[in-house]
């Protein structure tokens, strides 16, 4: 399958700060008058689709992507994050801790989880926590892997990009309050996950996901009427080898009932990240973690695909 970018035109953000518009391969900047906006965030706030698309298909002044620096193609207020909503990567973490004192077979544990994940996408809600927009990057920057730690962590993830502001909506009106979709790779580190000087506190998810550059981000913002959010391939390799592979189809809750429940506690903000979850894949099922000089090349079926270079922090 090709995963390439294979919409009509997406939007990139340039580190000068200017909004471009792509198209096979080449960047048009946009000035002031064709974004109709003065910033990005203005546009998707109450976006124009089809002027853009008329930019598109008008403008002669295209340049090659290796002309132009691209930042992460948003520039979100907020970060919320999604927490086990693959149903088959939750599937294998329950049954890996339900084997382990031997009392049930892999077969019966993955049984009973199986059971619980179904009745938990009937009866349960999606489970969220925050991240900082500080460490929204590209994905042209180097991810430096804190010397304090040798257990950082790969989750590729869709990533909707809120459009008009939703606060207290319905999951019928979600899709009208995305602008698009983008990739994020949402790396962990999985040893400060939980607290150990008082393991009732649970989890930490600031020192654990918050270290800088911890959110590669894009390079693309497709557009939300390009995407059918509900069937994507997903997939992720290291060093050329696969390690995630999965389908948006394997989410316990979908993309219009996540933005609905995000919307209920706090308003969600033209330009907001709201990150999906992960599937099945990670190091930890590997028994492999992030390394120095490693690459990952992360795609979402017509999203196109991030590069991730790697460098421990010592080496700098």
């Amino acid at each position: 399958m090709d995963w390439s970018l294979d919409v009509p035109y997406a939007l990139v953000r340039m580190r000068d700060g200017r909004t471009g518009l792509i198209r096979d391969g080449a960047v048009h900047p946009l000035t002031e008058a064709e974004l109709g906006a003065g910033s990005l965030n203005d546009f998707l706030a109450d976006p124009d689709w089809d002027h853009l698309g008329d930019v598109a298909a008008a403008t002669t002044q295209w340049h090659s992507l290796d002309q132009v620096q691209l930042a992460a193609p948003v520039e979100p207020r907020q970060v919320l994050q999604t927490g086990a909503n693959y149903r088959e990567h939750v599937i294998e973490l329950v049954a890996a801790g339900l084997t382990q004192d031997g009392s049930r077979t892999m077969e019966e544990a993955r049984a009973f989880a199986a059971d619980l994940m179904d009745r938990r996408k009937v009866e349960g809600e999606p489970y969220f926590f925050i991240g900082l927009p500080a460490c929204v990057v590209s994905a042209d920057e180097v991810l430096e892997l804190p010397h304090y730690s040798d257990q950082h962590d790969w989750e590729l993830e869709l990533a909707v990009v809120i459009g008009r502001a939703a606060y207290r909506i319905e999951a019928s009106e979600a899709r009208s309050h995305i602008a698009g979709y983008t990739i994020v790779n949402d790396i962990t580190t999985r040893d400060l996950v939980f607290r150990q000087d008082m393991k009732e506190i649970g989890t930490d998810w600031y020192r654990a996901k918050n270290a800088p550059g911890f959110l590669p981000t894009g390079p693309y913002l497709v557009p939300e009427h390009f995407v059918e959010p509900g069937d994507l391939g997903i997939r992720l390799t290291l060093n050329g080898e696969l390690m995630q592979d999965s389908r948006t189809s394997d989410l316990l809750f979908d993309v219009p009932t996540l933005v609905a429940h995000a919307s209920q506690t706090m308003p969600l903000l033209p330009g907001d990240l709201l990150l999906t979850g992960s599937p099945a894949g990670n190091g930890m099922h590997w028994g492999r973690m992030l390394r120095d000089e490693d690459e990952m090349v992360g795609s979402i079926e017509h999203l196109g695909s991030q590069i991730v270079r790697c460098r421990t922090e010592e080496d700098r």
